[in-house]
């Protein structure tokens, strides 16, 4: 198989999904093991036994992983700043980083708004004990190192009954995985347990999946991760497929264009209907100058957003500017694969945009907030760290 990188993944989660089972179908659809382990051995927090085991349920074999306590005992919490701080701080590249962080966030906001506290005030009970965090960095991890061009999911089984957790004993899905899975396609799952944890939501809603089918293509490979449990009438794993699609994906070969004109706007109320407008789940806002009826200078207003947010969409335009109509229209999309790259230069590390066509390098651009802070901060000129960067990137071989 040529580099799995970049390609289509596909959910199958029949029997649910928790971080671990994640971690453990990535490694088995060919992560290397040595990858997991070199980041997680750059997190700050210790103490713990990272076993990888084959085994099997109901006759299929997959991978069982799982975090076993060792040396002073786990406090069991941890405050959200703590584990922010700890995942910036490590070492580990900047685009494990922003999934990982992408992750947590959606958990601790789930838990803010369960429990009416600010984000900031977020205590981690069991999703904040060391065994979530190496879930959380380690799905984060795995993503990275596949960068899947598109990632598509079934809908999430969630299953019925109580659990018991910090808080005491709460209905089957617990209220901060149904916050999590806002907006994601669900069904009941069928088992008398919890089927899907708030970690295993959050990695779902991190992946900013299309829910559906298999997607026509070709199949490339397959992993399976264990759960711990025993379902009566299923093998308690989660599968994930690799594909090459026939077709571009669906997000990329078609999408809503909005548009409105506008002629009484102030540039302050523009510069923010635009943040608005990425906010509600726009691709790309442009604004193009025009002259309408009386000679008025005036905009249109643009906004690409996927047919799943035109709504969204087409109601902050509505809020934010002074259009009483918008015009819309289904147009094609081609993307390529991105991923960020982080390379070492004489200045300091540089974040590398990559954008690929399966294993081509198209564009790479260094990040420019990156060479900016750097030249601030060397005296260097900004174009020399530029240059250096792309330097880097090209001897490192990355293409």
């Amino acid at each position: 198989m040529s580099s799995p990188r970049g390609k289509h993944l596909y959910l199958d989660c029949f029997a649910g999904i928790a971080g671990d089972m994640f971690i453990g179908a990535m490694l088995d659809l060919g992560v290397p093991e040595a990858v997991l382990r070199g980041g997680l051995d750059l997190l700050p927090w210790g103490g713990y036994e990272l076993t990888i085991e084959p085994t099997l349920r109901k006759g299929i074999s997959g991978i069982d992983l799982k975090v076993v306590p060792g040396g002073e005992p786990e406090h069991g919490h941890r405050a959200w700043r703590e584990i922010r701080d700890g995942i910036q701080g490590c070492g580990l590249s900047e685009g494990v980083q922003r999934r990982a962080l992408d992750i947590f966030g959606r958990i601790a906001r789930a838990e803010a708004s369960v429990h009416g506290v600010a984000e900031e005030e977020v205590h981690f009970h069991e999703v904040g004990a060391l065994d979530s965090i190496v879930d959380v960095v380690g799905a984060a991890i795995c993503l990275e190192h596949l960068a899947p061009a598109a990632v598509t999911s079934r809908a999430i089984p969630l299953g019925q009954g109580t659990v018991r957790c910090a808080h005491g004993v709460l209905p089957v899905p617990p209220p901060a995985t149904v916050e999590i899975l806002k907006g994601a396609r669900v069904e009941h799952g069928g088992a008398e347990m919890e089927l899907c944890t708030p970690t295993g939501a959050a990695i779902v809603q991190a992946c900013e999946p299309r829910f559906g089918g298999v997607p026509t293509g070709t199949l490339l490979g397959w992993g399976y991760g264990a759960g711990d449990r025993s379902l009566p009438d299923r093998p308690n794993l989660l599968r994930v497929l690799l594909l090459e699609p026939d077709q571009p994906d669906e997000a990329d070969a078609e999408a809503t264009l909005l548009e409105a004109n506008v002629d009484d706007m102030s540039p302050e109320g523009s510069g923010y209907l635009m943040e608005r407008l990425f906010e509600a789940g726009a691709r790309d806002v442009w604004f193009t100058p025009i002259v309408m009826k009386k000679g008025r200078p005036a905009l249109t207003i643009s906004a690409l957003c996927p047919a799943s947010a035109a709504g969204a969409v087409g109601d902050a335009l509505f809020v934010e500017s002074t259009t009483i109509g918008l015009r819309y229209q289904q147009v094609g999309r081609r993307t390529l694969a991105r991923e960020t790259v982080t390379v070492p230069t004489p200045y300091g590390e540089v974040p590398v945009k990559v954008a690929r066509d399966g294993e081509r390098v198209r564009n790479a651009a260094p990040e420019f907030d990156a060479c900016r802070d750097l030249a601030r901060a060397t005296g260097a000129p900004l174009k020399q760290i530029q240059t250096a960067a792309m330097a880097a990137f090209w001897l490192k071989g990355e293409a």
